[in-house]
């Protein structure tokens, strides 16, 4: 048997599916822009930042991403998000990321001068920065918001499409997930598929196993974000099951806006054990306290994963990137070959 050690699953070749980049800068860049434009941060220094944007006090989703208002502050030029974006990737490279998926709304990035467009050039830019430095290969995925209106998703998914093959590869739907269904916004999901750019959205996190059936149902998503009250409908996580749907899982997150009451009451045991399309992720660097190998640990430490377990969800995430099949096979190769050589070398 495998010993998974910290140090193996920072060795271990992961993706990353399910990133916000505005949940996930660093603390010490925060305090630097802040200071640059002038806008004051809750906190005077890196570490007291750091604590403070950890998000430990939600009651609900919606609580949870109060929070980004602080980073969003600051994430209104070109410089910064390209920075931001660089160093997410930076960061995540470090941690033995070989794929990352960064998502944000690029109109949330447009109090200043700049444009939606302009915003997602800015985070491309930065991306494909890390991917000569650090080789991890780096894509956007442009997120419409449930709380704002369909025009407004419908014309982040024309965006979206306009930017295919030029650093974005998908579109999402993510926000405050109760009493705004996803299938209002299914003209954006109809847009982004009649143009063959897949669409992955965030449901059943902070709504029920319905919020699940709405955006596979009533918006044809191929990839779900959290999934985390799927299991509540046997049915439907058959189906998910079936359709080999990839389920992007949050652990850290998922207890923090009381998705489910603890990491050992989570649902991806379960998930695993029934042979569900798995992948863990971050959700949000900063607001989570976390980076990807504390979630692999987690998961082994916690939720008693073997490294056979572990190394089939590290695969999921290549397997379901949403890549060109090319490049997502050569990815698969590589990791899988990866893999081997670990599982042989720590025996």
């Amino acid at each position: 048997m495998t010993l998974v050690t910290r140090s193996l699953l920072e060795r271990l070749p992961k993706a990353e599916l399910h990133c916000h980049l505005d949940g996930s800068v660093r603390p010490a860049t925060l305090l630097e822009l802040g200071r640059e434009y002038g806008i004051a941060m809750p906190r005077d220094d890196v570490e007291a930042l750091r604590d403070f944007m950890v998000v430990r006090d939600a009651v609900r989703l919606e609580d949870y991403l109060l929070r980004f208002e602080t980073t969003l502050s600051v994430m209104q030029t070109a410089d910064a998000l390209e920075r931001i974006a660089y160093e997410l990737a930076e960061d995540a490279a470090r941690e033995g990321v070989w794929y990352l998926e960064v998502r944000f709304a690029p109109n949330l990035n447009t109090r200043g001068r700049l444009s939606a467009a302009a915003a997602i050039e800015s985070a491309v830019k930065g991306l494909q920065r890390a991917e000569r430095e650090h080789g991890i290969v780096s894509r956007v995925l442009v997120c419409a918001l449930r709380t704002q209106s369909p025009v407004a998703s419908l014309d982040l998914a024309m965006l979206a499409v306009d930017f295919q093959g030029r650093g974005v590869v998908g579109f999402d739907l993510a926000g405050a997930e109760h009493g705004n269904p996803a299938s209002r916004h299914a003209g954006a999901f109809h847009h982004a598929r009649a143009n063959n750019l897949p669409c992955t959205c965030h449901a059943g996190e902070g709504d029920g196993a319905s919020s699940v059936h709405d955006a596979i149902h009533g918006c044809c998503a191929t990839r779900i974000g959290h999934g985390t009250r799927l299991i509540e409908d046997p049915a439907l996580t058959g189906y998910v099951n079936d359709r080999r749907i990839a389920v992007e899982v949050c652990l850290t997150s998922n207890v923090q806006t009381r998705a489910t009451a603890s990491i050992e009451d989570h649902p991806l045991p379960e998930y695993l054990r029934r042979g569900l399309n798995v992948v863990l992720n971050t959700d949000n660097r900063l607001m989570s306290g976390v980076t990807l190998v504390d979630e692999y640990e987690v998961a082994a430490r916690r939720l008693g994963f073997s490294f056979d377990d572990l190394a089939r969800i590290a695969l999921n995430g290549f397997e379901s990137a949403f890549l060109p099949w090319a490049e997502r096979e050569a990815l698969v190769a590589r990791a899988r070959a990866a893999i081997e050589t670990l599982r042989g070398s720590a025996s």
